[in-house]
């Protein structure tokens, strides 16, 4: 899965990038300029795969990742405040998600942006913005389109196009994200080559200050609320904390967050939003040679789930071997389970659970 930091200047993007993946990018001065794209991955928690890697011992084990992407959506810093381009989400239009990042944090070495401080007001910013950017991308198109009708040249599948963007233009013009239009499978498939952000799933993340750890800052309401309104996931962290304590070992890193009251680090509240926000599942295969876990949308079916390993395994697709990881966990491994009757056969259309294990059986073996 694919998640891209988006946010005004100043609000700790690059700081929670590090935080997310572990990583020392460089963080640069207010006002300073730079064209880098930080790209990184952090392996999902999952105490399932964990557990398979412990009981199968494989030669090797492959966890699923969450890649992070921060630079890709830039903002320009002017004398006005910030300033947007033409089509700033350029560079996060192939994301999954987006990660919306608020300042709402006070800084010595950073001045205010006009206005003050204002989470709510910045988050209602961005969402314009991704509108306003769809809104662009469906208006070129809409005219071309138009051209062609005009010389008679539009094909059957343009006519059906442009009924489908015309209506998105309507949405759109009326303030409303494309996410929260509900638009038929069929419809759907012309407009994915178009990548419209504002339909993309969204987690809000409010960067507060270290002295607000405790659950006192004053900006944290009204994002929520706003959230909460739109049907968006939000929470809320101290950035340059979770930078800091992503450095060190895995226990230090838990001592230091248990004595800040922080029950969990960030990037793992984050990849159970990002799973939650876009309806990402994880099923295994386990063996001697090899643990792997594999994302999946959920309610896909073994077919997909065939498909996710290799495109050939999909198409000589015979039956497939379930089991639930809990079955597999208190026998001790798949051998045994199986052979207690844990281990049941589906076609095509079976709905693959989360954490199950799952091996597609093939006619190329």
């Amino acid at each position: 899965m694919r998640v891209g930091l988006i946010g005004l200047p100043e609000g700790g993007k690059t700081t929670l990038f590090n935080a997310l993946t572990r990583s020392t990018a460089a963080v640069h001065s207010y006002g300073a300029h730079s064209d880098e794209v930080n790209l990184g991955a952090v392996e999902v928690p999952d105490r399932r795969f964990d557990v398979a890697v412990e009981l199968c011992r494989p030669k090797k084990r492959v966890p699923a990742l969450l890649e992070v992407t921060d630079g890709g959506a830039r903002v320009a810093v002017g004398d006005r405040g910030a300033k947007f381009g033409a089509d700033f989400f350029a560079g996060v239009r192939n994301m999954d998600a987006l990660l919306i990042v608020l300042r709402a944090f006070t800084s010595p070495s950073l001045p205010e942006p006009d206005g003050g401080i204002n989470p709510r007001r910045d988050l209602e910013r961005l969402i314009e913005e991704l509108i306003l950017a769809d809104l662009v991308v469906v208006e070129a198109r809409l005219e071309r389109l138009d051209k062609s009708r005009l010389a008679k040249r539009l094909t059957a599948a343009d006519a059906a196009e442009m009924h489908v963007l015309q209506g998105l233009h309507a949405h759109l013009a009326e303030g409303k994200p494309i996410r929260t239009l509900e638009i038929a499978e069929e419809d759907a498939k012309c407009l994915r080559s178009f990548a419209f952000v504002s339909g993309k799933p969204l987690i809000v993340v409010t960067n507060i200050s270290e002295d607000d750890l405790a659950g006192a800052c004053p900006h944290l309401p009204a994002v929520t609320q706003y959230a909460d309104a739109h049907g968006i996931a939000s929470m809320a962290l101290c950035a340059k904390v979770e930078a800091d304590v992503a450095q060190m070992s895995p226990d230090e890193e838990s001592e230091f967050l248990e004595a800040l009251g922080i029950a969990e680090p960030a990037r793992d509240r984050v990849i159970r939003e990002a799973y939650q926000a876009v309806g990402y599942i994880s099923f295994l295969t386990v063996g001697e040679d090899e643990v792997r876990a594999w994302t999946l949308r959920r309610g896909s079916t073994a077919l997909a789930a065939a498909a996710s390993i290799h495109t050939d395994i999909a198409r000589t697709f015979i039956r497939a071997e379930v089991m639930a990881f809990g079955r597999f966990e208190e026998a001790g491994g798949w051998d045994a389970a199986k052979a207690a009757g844990h281990m049941h056969l589906e076609g095509k259309e079976y709905v693959v659970q989360d954490g199950e294990i799952v091996h597609i059986r093939n006619s190329k073996g």
